[in-house]
């Protein structure tokens, strides 16, 4: 048998242009690289630039000949346009994993009194906030309040998360984690996408969010994730891929607490998996996302566009003539933009495979991706997109 290894790499929220009904969102001109390669235009991205990343770019610009500006990628390469009606984690990778939704997730100004009474119920706890803040911003807010009480910090944001932060001195991380899994059924209620603990350190004035964030979600409809596993084809997820999936689908899950970590991981478990037969890794890096995008910091972005390249370049070193192998993102979080929330962009859709190479063109969904690993596995077609390979 042909070895068939894939690896799936989000980039979160690395978007490359506004989507065509991004106005709907309050995000026509939004552009996550574009505008971050304006304002550090020496940013080197070779090796993204090498697998068709300038080429993805121009496509989702609505340049249908990118090859005329003297572009010549290495791989395929596409630009992909969300179907389901939103720009939020969940609902991004459900769609790439090949299960777009037909309306939005539940999103909250503020809770209803009565879901926080059942909430508090539910917790045995009494809550601050309930309003929709940054992450940065609430703890600026309540987070000496909730230090004197000991009341962790109820909030929301724009996209379909309900988030519970505590300071680790006041509620050990497990506990704030036990709070946000009996949460869980009650968000499930309401259709919220995410329940998100989000611990935090230090002092007023200097508080600081821990790495030990963990993401509850919602669980997905049927996913390629979940065929490819129910198939003997196991599913490896690095990152927060097997919380944003509620587990569902997934052989074996590495968290990791930074793009560096997340890295780390996936180079070892793709030399360790040069000899199986069949194997999917997918994986999330979130610091573009979390620490850049949210943060509107669009020099942290640009370093670590860089550094997530230079790793690429030796990761290509490791890739085979046999291997498919994807570069993709979940949304668009230009840190340019106005607000603290995601951007409603096309994604790059960067794709090394045996025989593919050139334009795959502008793409109706982010379910080519599952259809495409459908194809590859050699399972029966998946029912929503269009895969790159036949």
């Amino acid at each position: 048998m042909t070895p068939k290894r894939a690896l799936l790499i989000v980039l979160d929220s690395v978007g490359i242009g506004h989507a065509p009904d991004a106005a709907a969102f309050g995000d026509q001109g939004a552009d996550t690289v574009g505008h971050i390669l304006e304002r550090h235009p020496d940013t080197a991205l070779p090796h993204l630039r090498t697998c068709g990343l300038d080429a993805a770019r121009a496509l989702a610009a609505g340049l249908t000949t990118p090859e005329t500006r003297n572009l010549s990628p290495q791989w395929a390469y596409g630009a992909l346009t969300e179907q389901s009606p939103g720009k939020d984690t969940t609902i991004g990778h459900w769609e790439i994993a090949g299960a777009p939704v037909d309306r939005p997730l539940a999103t909250f100004d503020r809770f209803p009194e009565s879901v926080v009474e059942r909430l508090e119920q539910l917790t045995g706890q009494t809550f601050l906030g309930n309003i929709a803040r940054s992450g940065t911003t609430i703890l600026e807010e309540l987070g000496a309040e909730h230090l004197s009480t000991g009341e962790p910090i109820l909030y929301t944001s724009a996209d379909s998360v309900m988030q519970i932060a505590a300071h680790t001195d006041r509620i050990p991380v497990d506990q704030l984690h036990e709070i946000c899994r009996l949460a869980r059924p009650l968000a499930d209620e309401l259709r919220i996408g995410r329940v998100i603990a989000r611990p935090f350190t230090g002092e007023p004035g200097a508080f600081q969010r821990t790495a030990d964030r963990r993401d509850f979600s919602l669980k997905p409809p049927p996913t390629i994730l979940s065929a490819l596993t129910d198939a003997g084809i196991p599913v490896i997820s690095v990152g927060k891929i097997a919380d944003i999936f509620a587990g569902q689908g997934i052989s074996l899950s590495h968290p990791t607490h930074s793009n560096a970590e997340g890295m780390e991981t996936i180079d070892r478990l793709w030399i360790e998996s040069d000899l199986e037969d069949r194997l999917l890794i997918i994986a999330n890096l979130v610091d573009f996302d979390m620490l850049y995008g949210h943060r509107r910091d669009p020099a942290g972005y640009a370093r670590a566009l860089e550094a997530f390249d230079i790793w690429l370049g030796d990761l290509i070193g490791l890739i085979s003539d046999d291997d498919l192998v994807m570069i993709t993102a979940d949304h668009g979080n230009d840190p340019t933009w106005t607000g603290t929330d995601h951007t409603r962009e096309r994604v790059p859709w960067l794709v090394h495979a045996p025989g593919l190479s050139g334009s795959l063109g502008v793409r109706d969904s982010f379910c080519d991706i599952a259809a495409t690993l459908a194809a590859w596995f050699s399972l029966p077609a998946w029912p929503h997109g269009n895969p790159a390979l036949t």
